[in-house]
């Protein structure tokens, strides 16, 4: 009769931490979306500048259509790309692709302000000084979101990964996540100094 106690307290034992382990995963998932709501808030503002910035550029860059058509393109990506991924943040080719589309919108941004370099009128202009601080400042934004939501990524993939949790999700069908990445090689080099 013990022995059938003892067989049982172990059956219990194990559906308990199996439980435990489910609950400690659905939180790093919980974790994983909560980081990319963060990501959501910082590169919607993002997004909604853009075309502020385009009608303020517009009159200045009559010859740049190319480009300013360019932006609005990117940007447009960018947000259908951020929509996908915000319905799933734990899919890894969503955050992949909202990772592509935001990289070629920056790129684009960096042509403009380039070519805004050409415009005196425009470089003088407080509205586009505004705009570049406000675009600064939400990257900066951004930049410390994506660094919480791959810190919580990490924890998670760490977590569906590892013995014994890996069984439980493995059972459950977690999916590893995916980390939203740097979006361009530059920002990965160490900054020259010369003195």
């Amino acid at each position: 009769m013990s022995g059938e106690w003892i067989s049982i307290g172990i059956i219990v034992a194990v559906l308990f931490y199996g439980m435990v382990l489910y609950n400690k995963l659905v939180g790093l998932r919980n974790g994983v979306k909560n980081g990319f709501a963060q990501i959501d808030v910082q590169l919607t503002r993002r997004y909604d500048l853009i075309p502020a910035l385009i009608e303020s550029v517009k009159g200045y860059m009559k010859h740049e259509r190319e480009t300013l058509d360019a932006v609005v393109k990117a940007r447009n990506a960018a947000v259908s790309g951020l929509q996908a991924a915000a319905a799933d943040p734990v899919n890894a080719q969503a955050i992949a692709e909202l990772s592509g589309a935001d990289n070629a919108l920056s790129g684009v941004l960096g042509r403009l302000f380039a070519l805004s370099e050409s415009y005196p009128d425009l470089k003088a202009s407080e509205n586009m000084r505004d705009f570049q601080e406000q675009l600064a400042t939400t990257e900066n934004k951004v930049s410390f979101a994506r660094q919480a939501f791959n810190d919580a990524v990490m924890s998670y993939n760490n977590a569906i990964e590892m013995m014994p949790s890996s069984i439980i999700a493995g059972w459950f069908k977690f999916m590893p996540s995916a980390f939203l990445e740097i979006e361009s090689e530059k920002k990965r080099e160490m900054p020259e100094v010369k003195f």
